[in-house]
C-alpha cells in the first residue's frame, strides 16, 4: 500500500501542469478575440472565479452585483457566464438577443437527467424543441385544456381541504407540514393531468407514490447541486465527486417508473380502442397516439422526457412558491386579515372557494406577486447559452457564454421598488408596481419563458385561497417564521413550514360536506 501511495506525486503534478496550460490556453484566446468583455472580477489561474461563488449562488451573485455592476463576467473554470440582473439588460438578452440565448447549456444534468438533452427543459433550441413546446402548449397548457381540467384541480384541492379538516377533529389546534401537504397536492394535480392517476391520498397508489416522492427529491436536489465537471470537462474522466454514477442510478429508477405509465396507458387503449373521449384524454394518450403517427419523432425517450419535464416543473414550483406565501402571511398576520376579508366579502361562507371566483380576489392575486417578486421559484431562471457572438449593453459576449438572469437582485433593487426587502402586496393595487416590462420577470420571458405560468397561477391562486378561506392558521410560538432559503434549483425554504391549523367555525358545515 506504501508502494503504491508514493507513486502519486509525480503523476498529480504532471496532470495539474497539462490542465492548467489547457485552461490557460483556452481562456487567453477567447479574451484575445473578444476585447470588450463585460467587467469582471480578479481571476484566479485555472479556477477562475469559483473560488467567489459561495451557496446559495443567486446571494453570491448579488454580492458581486453590488461591486461591478449589473452586467459582469464570471470565468468560471473553462467557461465563461455572464450575470445580469436589471431591466436593459434582461431585455437586451431575452428580447433584442433572444434567439441567440435561446439554448441551453450542455450539462451533466442534462445528459443523465434529461435524457441527453431531449426534454423541453434542457433542449437546444430548434425543431425537437418547437416540436415539445407546442405540443405541451396545446395538449396540456392552452386556454381550452386548462378549463377542461379544471375539476381535476377542484377535486385536488377539495380532497385535500377535506383531509386536513378530519385530521383536526378532536383537536384545538393540529401542527401541520405544510410543505409536504403542498408536494402532494401539487404532484397530484400535475399527475392526474398528465396520467390519470393519483398518488397520493386514500385512494392513491401509496406505495408507488412514496417511491416515487423520495426518487423526486433527490432528483431536484442533483439538478440544483453545483457540478465541478461541468466547469472543468477533464474531472469527468475520473467522476470528480461521484455524481455522475448518482445520476445515472436516479435516472435508471425514474425511466423505470415513467415506463411502467407508458406500458400502462398502451394497455389500456388496448383494451378500450376507440371509446376514450379526446376531450378527456390524458397527455399520455395523446403522445401514444402521435407516436403511432410519428415513431421517429415520438420516441419513448422523447414521451418520458416531457411527462419528466412537466411533473418537476408543474408540481415543485407551485408547492414552493405557495410554502413562501403562506409563511409571509404568517410573518404578516394584517396581510393575512386583509386576505381573509376579501375572500368572505366576495366569496362568502356558504361555498369553498373555486377558480372562477379567484379572478375577484385582487388582494390574494398581490400576496402572490409579492412572494414570486421576494422569492421568485427559479431565482437564476434556468440558465441560456448564446449560440453567436453578440453584443449586450455594449459589450462582446462570445458564443458558448452561459446566461444567469438574477431575479433576486432584480426583484429587490431599489431603483426599480420603493422599500424593495418589504413585504408589502398593495404595491401591485392598481396596476402598480410592473409598469417596467423587465423589473419582474418570475417566469422569464420571451421563447423560452415557462409555458406554464397561468397554469401556475390559477392553482396557486385557487389552493392559498381555499386553505385560508377554510382554516385558522398559526405559527407555534412567537417567533417569526424562518425565511432564509435553502440550496435547490427552485429556492426552497431552508426550514420547512410547519404551522398550526384549526378549522374557521364558520366553515365547517362547508367542509363537511365535501
Amino acid at each position: 500500500m506504501e508502494d503504491e501511495g508514493a507513486g502519486w506525486p509525480i503523476p498529480t503534478s504532471i496532470f495539474l501542469i497539462l490542465f492548467f496550460l489547457f485552461v490557460s490556453k483556452y481562456v487567453l484566446k477567447r479574451q484575445a478575440k473578444h476585447r470588450n468583455l463585460p467587467p469582471s472580477p480578479p481571476a484566479l489561474p485555472v479556477i477562475g472565479h469559483l473560488h467567489l461563488i459561495k451557496e446559495p449562488l443567486h446571494r453570491s451573485l448579488h454580492n458581486l452585483t453590488e461591486k461591478y455592476g449589473h452586467i459582469f463576467v464570471l470565468h468560471l473554470g473553462t467557461r465563461n457566464v455572464l450575470v445580469v440582473s436589471s431591466p436593459s439588460a434582461v431585455e437586451e438578452c431575452l428580447s433584442k438577443n433572444d434567439i441567440t440565448f435561446a439554448n441551453r447549456p450542455h450539462t451533466l444534468a442534462g445528459k443523465h437527467l434529461s435524457y441527453n438533452h431531449k426534454s423541453v427543459g434542457f433542449a437546444s433550441y430548434g425543431d425537437h424543441w418547437r416540436n415539445l413546446r407546442r405540443l405541451i402548449t396545446l395538449e396540456l397548457l392552452s386556454t381550452n385544456r386548462l378549463a377542461m381540467l379544471a375539476r381535476i384541480r377542484e377535486e385536488e384541492i377539495q380532497l385535500l381541504v377535506k383531509q386536513l379538516h378530519e385530521e383536526c377533529k378532536g383537536h384545538v389546534s393540529k401542527v401541520v407540514d405544510i410543505r409536504s401537504r403542498l408536494l402532494e397536492l401539487s404532484f397530484n394535480i400535475m399527475l392526474r393531468m398528465i396520467s390519470g392517476k393519483r398518488y397520493y391520498g386514500k385512494d392513491a397508489v401509496a406505495e408507488e407514490g412514496r417511491e416515487f416522492q423520495f426518487l423526486m427529491k433527490e432528483f431536484v436536489e442533483l439538478q440544483g447541486s453545483g457540478n465541478l465537471n461541468d466547469f472543468f470537462p477533464i474531472l469527468q474522466w475520473i467522476d470528480f465527486q461521484g455524481l455522475e454514477k448518482r445520476m445515472v442510478k436516479l435516472m435508471n429508477k425514474v425511466d423505470s417508473f415513467f415506463q411502467k405509465l407508458l406500458d400502462e396507458h398502451r394497455r389500456n387503449r388496448n383494451i378500450s380502442a376507440g371509446k376514450v373521449r379526446r376531450n378527456m384524454s390524458t397527455l399520455i394518450d395523446t403522445m401514444l397516439d402521435l407516436q403511432d403517427k410519428e415513431p421517429e419523432f415520438y420516441t419513448n425517450e422523447t414521451v418520458k422526457g416531457v411527462i419528466m419535464a412537466m411533473l418537476v416543473a408543474g408540481s415543485e414550483t407551485s408547492a414552493t412558491t405557495l410554502e413562501w406565501a403562506l409563511s409571509l402571511l404568517l410573518n404578516h398576520p394584517e396581510a393575512m386579515n386583509k386576505t381573509i376579508v376579501e375572500i368572505d366579502s366576495y366569496v362568502g361562507q356558504d361555498h369553498l372557494l373555486n377558480e372562477l371566483d379567484t379572478p375577484k380576489l385582487k388582494y390574494l392575486q398581490n400576496v402572490i406577486t409579492e412572494t414570486l417578486r421576494l422569492y421568485p421559484v427559479a431565482p437564476l431562471l434556468v440558465p441560456h447559452k448564446s449560440s453567436k457572438d453578440c453584443n449586450v449593453c455594449g459589450f462582446d459576449v462570445p458564443a458558448g457564454t452561459m446566461l444567469l438572469v438574477n431575479l433576486w437582485t432584480l426583484h429587490r433593487n431599489a431603483k426599480w421598488w420603493a422599500e424593495p426587502t418589504r413585504f408589502e402586496p398593495e404595491r401591485f393595487e392598481g396596476g402598480q408596481g410592473c409598469d417596467v416590462l423587465y423589473n419582474m420577470i418570475p417566469f422569464g420571458i420571451g421563447r423560452r419563458a415557462c409555458p406554464g405560468a397561468a397554469l401556475a397561477k390559477r392553482v396557486m391562486g385557487h389552493a392559498l385561497g381555499a386553505l385560508i378561506q377554510c382554516f385558522e392558521w398559526e405559527r407555534i410560538g412567537d417567533q417569526e417564521i424562518n425565511m432564509m432559503e435553502g440550496v435547490g434549483l427552485t429556492m426552497p425554504k431552508i426550514e420547512p413550514l410547519v404551522a398550526l391549523c384549526r378549522p374557521r367555525q364558520s366553515m365547517i358545515k362547508v367542509m363537511s360536506n365535501i
